[in-house]
């Protein structure tokens, strides 16, 4: 399982002022590229999601096993390392968090050529946490080479990253969240796409990934944050949706079976089975978000969680839908705001994908890392 235990008050405080603390975000995000990267390798045609799903973990517990071993906080207790979110694969109209598990209906799930998936992953060192998202198109066969996504794929797939670049170049101290928001919708309209709504980026710290300070992939009349001005030596996540469809998401018929630990919250659970995986997840997902895969009882742990969500000790991350026929691209990228430059750490590679819009806005074609993955007919 993995080891998400939270430290000592003195290490809290520490953060990419500390060079060791950005080794640590740095050395997170090495594991959670490569996951990715495995994942990426995986995305062919009669797949199991569930396989896939399972694969980017191991590669994760994998690579974080095999470092920091020696490593200890201030009160001698070995570092925390492993998944900081566990994978989802999300096909197509699908948003966010499919992450199936044995004992669903979706458990037998496998991916089509030509698919348009989104893989979302994160791992961490010590509580410092690197999460990653991106886009592929699903091969025929494990020979072949990735497909190029095109038509209304290929819109919201560029637009997407056309957008989390720009992002970033916004993500200066000075700036505000409100420019980030609107950079996106400027990206996303360019490409005939909006952002999706109720998406958010989060600074995050050690053990804390949703911050108080966040970022609105779209601001509506029912979805709206406080203003927020970007400083030196903050670490966010940027996360970055663009759907084809209406922008707007809902749950179905699957059920969530990603879940994160509420803290703070108490009740006398009634059931044996809710007390057995209550106590699992304090001992190993104190922190972070977790797959009820990853309980040693999978059964057990699904019984479990009915009561344990219906009380709020546990904070369910549903999955969401645009309406059938949408496409949703994902990017998300943690970056460090350093005094010099904005570093993004987790990879912004981009499939093959070639949209036939004209992108004429100067900003957004101003492109500070190199996209040769794909191709538009302006650029």
């Amino acid at each position: 399982m993995a080891d998400n235990g939270v430290h000592s008050e003195e290490e809290e405080v520490k953060g990419i002022e500390a060079p060791e603390v950005v080794t640590k975000y740095k050395d997170a995000a090495t594991i959670a590229n490569k996951a990715l990267a495995t994942v990426l390798k995986g995305v062919v045609a009669g797949m199991p999601v569930i396989k896939l799903a399972a694969l980017g973990d191991k590669v994760i517990t994998d690579g974080a096993a095999a470092v920091y071993n020696k490593a200890r906080d201030a009160s001698g207790a070995k570092l925390t390392k492993g998944i900081a979110f566990p994978t989802c694969i999300s096909i197509n109209h699908c948003a966010a968090h499919f992450c199936p598990i044995a004992t669903d209906e979706f458990a037998g799930v496998t991916l089509a050529a030509g698919d348009l998936v989104s893989i979302q992953l994160g791992a961490h060192i010590d509580g410092y946490v690197a999460l990653a998202a991106t886009c592929a198109a699903v091969r025929p066969a494990a020979d072949a080479e990735t497909p190029t996504v095109t038509g209304k794929a290929a819109d919201a797939l560029v637009a997407a990253h056309t957008a989390a670049e720009a992002a970033l170049r916004v993500l200066r101290p000075g700036r505000t969240n409100a420019d980030v928001t609107e950079v996106v919708k400027k990206a996303a309209e360019a490409y005939g796409c909006t952002p999706l709504e109720g998406v958010l980026s989060h600074q995050v710290t050690r053990n804390v990934l949703d911050g108080e300070k966040v970022i609105l992939n779209k601001t509506t009349i029912d979805h709206k944050v406080d203003p927020v001005t970007f400083e030196k030596n903050e670490v966010w996540v940027l996360d970055v949706a663009i759907s084809t469809g209406e922008g707007k998401t809902r749950e179905t018929i699957a059920k969530p079976t990603v879940f994160k630990r509420q803290t703070g919250v108490e009740y006398m659970l009634k059931m044996k089975a809710s007390r057995a995986v209550f106590s699992e997840i304090t001992t190993h997902f104190p922190v972070f978000p977790f797959s009820v895969r990853a309980l040693p009882n999978e059964t057990r742990g699904k019984l479990g969680m009915t009561e344990l969500a219906a009380h709020g000790l546990v904070t369910p991350y549903p999955v969401l839908y645009e309406k059938e026929g949408a496409f949703v691209a994902r990017v998300q990228v943690t970056a460090l705001i350093l005094p010099t430059q904005t570093l993004p750490i987790t990879t912004m590679e981009a499939p093959p994908a070639t949209s036939e819009v004209m992108l004429e806005d100067e900003e957004l074609k101003t492109f500070p890392l190199p996209l040769d993955k794909y191709t538009n007919a302006a650029m």
